[in-house]
């Protein structure tokens, strides 16, 4: 499932892009933009499990044509097939949320299976594959592991491969972290996760809240930050940065289900993975100097339940 993780960057994101059509004389729609980001992460995720299963699966495939051959060969005639066995893979082309998010629409391009093809033939030349068709016992773990080789080893890699992902989808760089985060994750565990909630009602509130609430009260938030700069002019720090703690800020003024302490780590994560080497350290002491001011003026007030970062 989408994290609060991912929902802080998407919404970094969203708030960047509003910042560079700032002078764009257009109808701006933040909240709607939000959702459709969203909804395109959770295609292109689709997409890369449909994917992966596809290679598996090509396996079989692959032993009919060569079998079909005038004069096939003897390894034309002994194709191993045991990874479109594969107990993981079966287990989410059996999900009913599998199912539905591959039937719902079109997921297939007009390219995708020279892709498909492409990986598995390159997936079948690896010494891993080899040793894994060799093998007849059929252990959990390698068979997850399998399908994580595919993924992080063979497609995301691979030029061709991301060339073809970034030809059918725009937002490939926003999302290629959290891409990568999200599928290990399901190969972990995919009966955790159900495809057609990537999100849920839960975490789109807090992506929506998050989103309104940085945007509503960006003034006071840099108004807040900028005495903590000390020697840093304001209109120099990255742009990134003075997003990351406006958010930082209002997580830590009108969310109060969020424990400090998550929210300045979150941002320290954040800050390091999407802006400068030094911008973690940056959001860490202007955030931690803020909120201990804020305390101490009595205007934090968390409440005990807590929620997942």
């Amino acid at each position: 499932m989408i994290s609060r993780r991912n929902i802080r960057v998407k919404v970094m994101q969203e708030l960047y892009a509003l910042q560079s059509r700032e002078d764009v004389e257009e109808k701006l729609n933040p909240v709607e933009d939000l959702q459709k980001s969203l909804q395109y992460s959770t295609a292109l995720f689709v997409y890369l499990l449909w994917f992966i299963t596809q290679v598996a699966r090509y396996a079989e495939k692959d032993a009919k044509q060569r079998a079909l051959k005038n004069l096939p060969s003897a390894a034309d005639r002994n194709v191993n097939t045991k990874i479109s066995g594969n107990e993981l893979l079966w287990r989410i082309l059996e999900s009913e949320s599998f199912k539905k998010a591959a039937s719902s629409k079109t997921i297939a391009f007009e390219d995708s299976e020279d892709q498909v093809k492409k990986v598995y033939n390159a997936l079948t030349a690896t010494d891993t594959y080899k040793q894994y068709v060799t093998t007849q016992a059929r252990d959990k773990k390698v068979e997850k592991d399998m399908l994580v080789f595919i993924f992080t080893n063979l497609m995301l890699p691979d030029e061709n491969f991301i060339h073809h992902i970034e030809e059918h989808f725009t937002n490939w760089d926003d999302d290629a972290d959290m891409m990568d985060q999200l599928m290990l994750n399901y190969l972990q565990k995919p009966a955790s996760f159900n495809l057609q909630q990537m999100l849920g009602d839960e975490k789109w509130k807090f992506a929506k809240d998050l989103l309104v609430t940085t945007f509503n009260k960006k003034t006071y938030a840099t108004d807040l930050i900028k005495p903590k700069l000390k020697n840093w002019d304001s209109e120099r720090i990255a742009a990134l940065d003075m997003i990351l703690m406006q958010m930082g800020v209002c997580e830590l003024l009108y969310f109060e289900t969020i424990p400090p302490k998550v929210t300045i780590n979150e941002y320290i994560d954040i800050a390091k993975d999407y802006s400068t080497p030094q911008s973690g350290q940056f959001v860490n002491g202007i955030l931690d100097s803020i909120h201990k001011e804020l305390l101490a003026e009595g205007k934090i007030n968390k409440t005990e339940f807590r929620l997942k970062a």
